[in-house]
């Protein structure tokens, strides 16, 4: 898998150097990786297989927190099958399904890593291969390592359009947080950012926005997304429109502006047009205007009121779930990982 990393001067202190080993009888893991998984049986095992010797290669203690967010097929039971098999798995299994961005805040939130935390999906889309050069990023000084991705295999011409337009849209519109060209959550954060992270607890989250708001030195690395390894995708066009309305409302007052300077063109036009009727009923008399005419002003007034409406309905609806104050989400059951000191004490 074809890498490049991008480096630049860390525009704050280094992290520090991070120890080749690790006192055994320091429980907590130096790294940990995040995968939340909705129905994601066929490609765990594979995931996983893939997912361990690369971190073994990097020489410091890991674990990886696995996330079942409320999944209707097997993949809990995998899961499960996977902690009792390597002692480095954490597995967090949510009470229902609550979304993807839930469910990725739950396992950083579990995440016991003491340095970093690698974030991943389950679908293999986003190579595991690429870690180790994450991880170098972050021995340079840089607390986010984030994957920009260089090409998008196995996906159609209309997902990456519309994936371009969006990422263009989020940086015009994002003000002063600047959301990265090409960029999902596969990234590395170092354990003071990941602190500052979850310190946001608002609850319609658009993580790629949160990774971009809490700052600190970032910088890319390139790679080439790969086909899904198995199983089938879980992202319609329908729950991208969604999650990107999440992410332009949640990161700036952008429609409402246009809602009002939309307000403000249709009144001058419409004083305008009520001008002309004026002036030209003074020069040439009052005849009747005509039906079609007549209802295109009324039903383009209309539209323009409804869409106006459904803007502020969109931001009103999110502060009314703030102000609920109900928590993100809900565990059934949390099963931490154990260094293998303690299943060898423990057996």
């Amino acid at each position: 898998m074809s890498t490049q990393l991008a480096t630049r001067t860390p525009l704050a202190a280094s992290p520090g150097p991070v120890p080749a080993t690790t006192s055994p009888a320091e429980a907590r893991p130096v790294l940990s990786v995040v995968v939340p998984a909705y129905n994601e049986q066929e490609v765990l095992p594979i995931f996983h297989a893939r997912l361990t010797p690369v971190m073994e290669a990097i020489g410091l203690p890991w674990e990886v927190v696995y996330v079942n967010d409320g999944s209707r097929d097997r993949t809990l039971t995998i899961m499960e099958g996977l902690k009792e098999s390597d002692p480095r798995v954490a597995l967090v299994n949510l009470s229902r399904n609550f979304g993807k961005e839930i469910a990725l805040t739950a396992g950083l939130d579990h995440a016991a890593a003491t340095a970093a935390v690698i974030v991943i999906d389950a679908d293999l889309q986003d190579p595991p291969e690429v870690i180790p050069d994450l991880v170098a990023a972050w021995r340079q000084g840089f607390d986010v390592a984030y994957a920009r991705r260089r090409a998008r295999e196995g996906e159609t011409w209309l997902k990456k359009a519309t994936a371009k337009a969006f990422y263009r849209v989020m940086q015009k519109v994002g003000g002063k947080v600047e959301l990265p060209a090409d960029t999902g959550d596969f990234r590395l954060i170092s354990r003071r950012a990941l602190d500052a992270l979850l310190s946001l607890r608002e609850q319609h989250r658009f993580m790629k926005g949160l990774f971009a708001w809490v700052g600190f030195p970032s910088t890319p690395v390139l790679y080439d997304r790969a086909p899904r390894a198995a199983g089938e995708t879980k992202w319609n066009y329908w729950r991208l429109w969604n999650l990107s309305l999440e992410g332009i409302t949640a990161f700036t007052v952008g429609p409402l502006k246009v809602a009002t300077y939309l307000g403000l063109v249709t009144a001058i036009i419409a004083g305008i047009y009520g001008l002309q009727l004026i002036i030209r009923t003074i020069l040439f008399g009052n005849p009747v205007a005509g039906y079609p005419s007549l209802m295109a002003v009324v039903l383009f007034l209309g539209g323009v009121q409804l869409m106006t409406l459904g803007i502020i309905g969109e931001y009103l609806g999110r502060v009314f779930n703030e102000t609920k104050g109900r928590p993100l989400y809900i565990v059934e059951r949390h099963a931490p990982s154990e260094s293998p000191d303690q299943r060898q004490t423990m057996s």
